[in-house]
């Protein structure tokens, strides 16, 4: 078979599929009895990737295969395309996600002390809905605690290949909505003196920052992916000041009531 016909072949597929295809998966789109040459559709492959050079979209390679993607710099205006109300993560599931991504494996248990937080159920569930995170063990500890670890959707989504594509920490650390809990380098924090003033429930934090989510061009770690954003946006809850009865200007909540002068 010509090389030219293996390369065309290989560009349809490719354009036609709705996720990456392996070279597995290339390889059985040809009949048994007349197979690629050795070596023909890496071949094919390199030639697509140079072929798209100054061009809107790149072939990559993640980790579940080969796909086109729309390059960075023209993806601000490829995603109009996407009407979509985009899905927002709150700062709780944005830190969760990463520790499990940067300690994997690791337990609840194990999250929750280093964030010095309880994890709400939420979150993990929202996590695995998502199909980004998945037990892939038990701690041989009493209790069996689940261990979890990304999944090959989570490194489809943000652009890799493979774990070690992740950024270095001293970057992810650089990223405000990230940078204040999130002891990496010192050792896990006991829950008590880590926030004392913290509530128990992550997701009732007025302060969280949201990190919005699209289609992607294809991204480091960051909110990006080819996949649609169908997962439930994890609500940031606001705190509510009383107004006092008698003005229209809110009270605040510690405002202690003054003691009368003494004779």
């Amino acid at each position: 078979m010509e090389q030219d016909l293996i390369k065309r072949i290989v560009e349809a597929a490719l354009l036609a599929a709705n996720q990456p295809l392996s070279l597995a998966q290339l390889n059985a789109l040809f009949p048994e009895e007349q197979p690629p040459a050795p070596g023909s559709l890496e071949l094919a492959l390199e030639s697509l990737r140079e072929d798209c050079a100054g061009r809107g979209i790149e072939l990559v390679e993640v980790a579940s295969g080969f796909r086109y993607q729309v390059r960075q710099d023209v993806y601000p205006w490829v995603a109009r395309l996407w009407t979509e109300r985009q899905t927002r993560y709150g700062r709780a599931v944005l830190e969760t996600l990463a520790l499990i991504a940067y300690r994997q494996p690791i337990t609840r248990g194990e999250i929750e002390q280093i964030r010095g937080v309880a994890v709400s159920s939420n979150i993990i569930k929202q996590l695995e809905e998502r199909e980004w995170i998945r037990v892939v063990g038990h701690r041989d500890v009493p209790g069996k605690p689940a261990l979890f670890g990304t999944t090959k959707a989570f490194l489809d989504y943000f652009g890799l290949k493979s774990l070690d594509q992740l950024p270095p920490l001293t970057e992810l650390q650089e990223i405000p909505d990230l940078e204040p809990e999130l002891p990496f380098d010192s050792a896990p924090v006991p829950a008590a003196a880590a926030m004392p003033e913290t509530s128990a429930n992550d997701d009732a934090s007025p302060e969280a920052p949201q990190a919005s989510e699209g289609p992607s061009a294809g991204s480091s770690f960051r909110t990006s992916a080819d996949s649609s954003a169908d997962s439930p946006t994890d609500a940031v809850a606001t705190t509510t000041v009383p107004s006092h009865p008698d003005t229209a200007e809110p009270v605040a909540e510690d405002a202690a009531t003054p003691e009368p002068e003494k004779q």
